[in-house]
């Protein structure tokens, strides 16, 4: 241990929680709980699917480890705010709207920050004209959840209607986005600092779920194989789309390539996974930092003074 960490106080380790990420927020919470306890720092977890948020009192600061609703969408941040517990991340503002993948999209197209084109679809959508503007294949995303959960690629004409219903179950606000096929990328955040690209080479049909945390055969590249000049372009784009959402502290932006080489930022993720599958740790690892001293890093800017977002 090559610090004193008494600094921290007690620290809560947020972690599994209601959504539909449970799981993968239970091996984040894990991990991260793992390398702050190996550090000497005073950590337990909490989980708030079951134990009262009251419960939280006597806690002087939170580890944010929980994905997807209730955790990423500035519900329990809006809690710690209330009970005056500082924590990792984003604000109650920009982790709301950073959920959102429509609000996102919104605000970095006025902004003129490059993203797939998109249409909100409803039961009222005529979804043969969304499938002619945004041409086929094209993505159905639920708006407000992760870990790819409820997306579907329609590669053919009239796929869209039965994307949607799939869509809707997991959330009433769904979301077409035009296909971008040159390759999937994404920079970390941490503090100021945007961490070295990495590449996402999945092995089916595209980054989703089974992609993210079942299989062992994708492919991370890091380097990710962009020139230096271009990395670094993203890298700062990637700092000013993250701050457009009022992020703070960590987090992760996607985006996108076409094969003529234009990028297109595709959501910003608040609270990304800490798990062994996990692309934050692995561009952190590449940048000279280790898992033990990324989680470290993220909880000390819980001792900065909090400001708005």
């Amino acid at each position: 241990m090559h610090k004193d960490f008494n600094q921290f106080g007690k620290v809560a380790v947020l972690l599994g929680g209601k959504s539909a990420e449970r799981e993968i927020s239970l091996k984040s919470g894990a991990a991260v709980l793992a390398a702050l306890l190996h550090q000497g720092v005073d950590a337990k977890a909490f989980d708030p699917a079951s134990q009262e948020l009251s419960e939280l009192k006597g806690f002087d600061r939170a580890f944010n480890a929980l994905h997807g609703r209730y955790g990423e969408d500035g519900t329990i941040q809006g809690a710690l705010e209330l009970m005056n517990i500082p924590y990792t991340g984003s604000g109650v503002m920009a982790s709301s709207v950073g959920m959102d993948k429509w609000r996102t999209k919104l605000l970095w197209r006025v902004l003129d920050i490059k993203t797939p084109d998109f249409e909100v679809v409803n039961a009222q959508s005529d979804f043969a004209a969304i499938e002619r503007k945004l041409g086929l294949p094209l993505f159905v995303k639920p708006a407000n959840e992760g870990s790819s959960i409820g997306i579907t690629k329609v590669k053919q004409k009239g796929g869209l209607e039965d994307a949607w219903v799939l869509a809707c179950t997991v959330d009433p606000l769904v979301i077409a986005e035009q296909f971008i096929g040159g390759g999937e990328y994404t920079v970390g955040i941490l503090g100021e600092t945007p961490l070295p690209i990495v590449g996402i080479v999945p092995k089916n049909e595209f980054y989703d779920y089974e992609a993210k945390y079942l299989r062992n055969d994708t492919e991370y590249l890091c380097p990710c194989g962009l020139s230096k000049a271009k990395e670094a372009q993203i890298q700062a784009e990637a700092l000013q789309a993250f701050r457009a959402v009022g992020c703070k502290g960590w987090g992760r932006v996607d985006f996108l390539m076409d094969e003529a080489g234009a990028h297109y930022f595709l959501e910003v993720n608040t609270s990304p996974g800490m798990t062994d599958h996990s692309l934050v740790p692995m561009a952190a690892k590449a940048a000279g930092i280790s898992f033990d001293d990324l989680v470290i890093k993220i909880l000390e800017m819980t001792l900065e003074p909090n400001d708005v977002g």
